[in-house]
């Protein structure tokens, strides 16, 4: 079956390269002029069965979609005759210093995209000099991934039934030169993917995890994805365990999957250097990192405005790679830098730290003027 498994994923990879080898003649006069139209050439480059892991979501995909329709509700209030003739969008994450607000956010097995994967995905976020999360689930390992170039990399953590296997990827990833920890917080099951479960969806060994812990899953018909998490992911997690967590680890922790204000502030007092998602109820304490719905510079803009320290952008880096391997990673990010550029310039903006609540307008605030 692992053998049956490893040869049809050689087989895909190589008509995958056909196909982007043909689509590369049609595509050539019509280069997408923004990160959107990155998806249309991923889904032409890719069998539907991968498009579909990447594009879709749970169950009827609502937050998927609201992701991006909540950018789209928040109107931007720039300020006039700024002296804008140099902006500066340079930041600093845990100490690091990168370009832009702009990260890359963990999403699993690259390689179903480019056969390069999660390697070419990291020499792009170096060369645009940004901190790339990589994925507990990627199809390299933290060594791989770290031996492809010199940049500033965090991993991201799920933590399994068998502690020693979190334990194990931990010290790997605090010996590969990794900088810090993002410990997923907010799935103890996977949510029931049904694109994934209709095209039965296959993937390969989980590479991270090799020689740890058996990947075989029955997936009885349907997604052996969904089935593989669901067997090995630890449903126990609870806050006591970031204290363990910080107990084996000498990296900075970071929790992702933060929504609630009552959740931001206990991780606030179990000592987490950062969360990633909510923006609310920390009040400048700890590094607030949004995830989720960023299609455009001014969504940057709006979720900086909203009191994040950055965001993360997912599904168009993979889109990118799928359509132009290394070199699309990097025209997503850097797209996303120019219209950043141009919204602060129009908003009157030179720099990160001039951005702020007043700069936007919310329902709420449209809400609040009327009573």
């Amino acid at each position: 079956m692992s053998l049956t498994l490893e040869l049809m994923n050689w087989v895909l990879d190589m008509v995958l390269q056909i196909i982007r080898e043909l689509l590369g003649k049609v595509t050539m006069s019509s280069e997408p002029v923004n990160v959107n139209e990155f998806k249309a050439l991923a889904e032409r480059a890719l069998p539907k069965m991968y498009f579909e892991f990447y594009a879709g979501g749970a169950e009827d995909e609502h937050t998927l979609k609201a992701n991006e329709e909540a950018y789209q509700r928040i109107t931007i209030r720039p300020r006039v005759l700024v002296d804008v003739s140099r902006i500066d969008m340079s930041t600093r994450m845990l100490g690091y210093s990168i370009s832009s607000p702009i990260m890359v956010a963990p999403s699993g097995l690259h390689k179903l995209a480019n056969p390069e994967g999660e390697l070419a995905t990291a020499r792009a976020a170096a060369a645009s000099n940004t901190i790339m999360i990589l994925s507990f689930g990627s199809s390299y390992s933290v060594e791989e991934v770290a031996a492809s170039c010199n940049a500033v990399r965090f991993f991201q953590l799920y933590v399994y039934k068998q502690r020693h296997v979190a334990a194990n990827l931990v010290e790997r990833a605090e010996r590969s030169g990794y900088k810090a920890i993002v410990l997923t917080v907010d799935c103890p099951r996977m949510g029931r993917r049904e694109a994934d479960i209709k095209n039965r969806m296959i993937v390969s060994k989980q590479k991270n995890v090799e020689g740890l812990v058996s990947t075989e899953v029955d997936a009885d018909g349907g997604s052996n994805l969904e089935a593989y998490v669901n067997s090995t992911l630890d449903p126990s997690l609870s806050w006591k365990d970031v204290a363990w967590l910080k107990s084996i680890t000498k990296l900075p922790i970071l929790l992702k999957g933060i929504i609630t204000h009552e959740d931001a502030r206990i991780a606030v007092e179990v000592g987490a250097a950062g969360v990633i998602v909510s923006n609310h109820g920390v009040k400048g304490k700890i590094p607030v990192i949004v995830d989720g719905g960023v299609r455009r510079g001014t969504d940057v803009f709006k979720a900086l405005a909203l009191g994040a320290q950055a965001v993360l952008v997912g599904r168009p880096i993979l889109y990118g790679l799928a359509a132009k391997g290394e070199h699309g990673v990097k025209q997503v990010i850097q797209m996303l830098k120019e219209e950043l550029e141009l919204a602060m310039a129009l908003a009157g903006c030179t720099s990160l730290k001039d951005i702020t609540r007043s700069h936007v307008r919310t329902e709420r605030d449209r809400c609040q003027s009327m009573l």
